[in-house]
């Protein structure tokens, strides 16, 4: 054979192993600043990596290729190949989604583990029903309560115009004598600014991200629950890459959940640190607010959510008692 022939054949086979290099869309709503955006970024960089080259990925943070809401159903359908969700907002679709956003339930990293242990099989067997994998989940820091005004018993919170993010969050609001107001993570800088919302339950690391204590000044550490982002990924995509990136892509999300629950402990720390340096007033809530919280609001929610999740819901949350 000519030796131009021959270097035409060896340019040609490049041609196909770069053009062989499969390019994921990973889509997230958050910051890239937020600790669970800096996790999702680093798996990325790993999976590549561990893919050995045959995969790209790209991430696009805070909402720049779809909002909170849309992002499971892009994944659905390939739009985008992975995503990053807040389980509980699809508590709606189905009620086992939002398990870990009922108030005290699991209110601390430990119990949050058992709940997630509990609850990954039937996730796993959902989402794959739906075309789709689990690849890992991390969870938010406990949920905190923000007030633009002091606290002493729940009833203070009456009439408040209190922000939604999913249905537990409009749940809370009804009970407690709130207006639910639905607002998303990326909109809640705007919607305090413009007085939208004066009260609401959420992380710290939300907190700081959203510039709260421009706004809001008095944060309760009530601990409520920990509600977690799930990273998910289109199922035919993840088949269509060869055995070996498979297995790297896997490797890459086992370390990115173990490294984001340890991130997730020690930034709560760290957010509250911020919100209190930039003027917040951080305390414990009050033992008659405590004992509201976890009657009115946990006991009624989980009995609500139990009823409605029916023996499926019943077995996850008496398997998580019983560990």
């Amino acid at each position: 054979m000519h030796k131009s022939s021959l270097a035409a054949l060896a340019l040609g086979g490049l041609a196909l192993t770069a053009h062989a290099q499969t390019k994921w869309d990973f889509a997230t709503a958050y910051p890239t600043t937020n600790f669970h955006t800096e996790n999702l970024t680093r798996f990325a960089k790993e999976a590549e990596e561990a893919a050995g080259g045959k995969l790209a990925i790209a991430v696009h943070p805070n909402a720049s290729l779809f909002k909170a809401p849309e992002i499971k159903r892009a994944v659905q359908g390939n739009q985008a190949q992975v995503g990053e969700i807040l389980l509980s907002a699809y508590q709606n679709e189905w009620q086992v989604f939002g398990l870990d956003g009922l108030p005290f339930l699991a209110s601390s990293y430990g119990e949050a583990r058992k709940l997630y242990r509990a609850q990954k099989p039937v996730l796993e067997k959902k989402l794959g029903e739906q075309g789709m994998m689990l690849l890992y989940a991390v969870p938010w820091q406990p949920q905190g309560l923000y007030s633009r005004k002091p606290l002493n018993t729940l009833t203070d919170l009456k009439g408040s115009k209190w922000r939604a993010y999913n249905p537990a969050t409009s749940r809370i609001a009804e009970l407690i004598g709130a207006q639910p107001v639905t607002v998303q993570a990326a909109e809640l800088s705007q919607a305090l600014a413009t007085g939208v919302v004066d009260s609401f339950m959420t992380s710290s690391a939300t907190g700081y991200d959203s510039k709260t204590y421009e706004h809001i000044k008095y944060y309760y550490n009530a601990q409520a629950w920990l509600p977690k982002n799930a990273v998910i990924v289109n199922k035919k995509a993840f088949e269509g890459l060869d055995k070996a990136a498979q297995d790297g892509v896997l490797k890459a999300a086992a370390a990115a959940e173990e490294r984001g629950w340890k991130m997730s402990e020690a930034k709560d720390r760290e957010y509250q640190g911020l919100l209190r340096k930039n003027g917040m007033e951080i305390a414990e809530p009050s033992p008659q607010m405590k004992t509201d919280l976890r009657k009115l609001v946990g006991t009624t929610m989980l009995n609500e959510w139990v009823e409605k999740a029916g023996p499926e819901g019943k077995a996850i949350v008496e398997a998580y008692q019983k560990m």
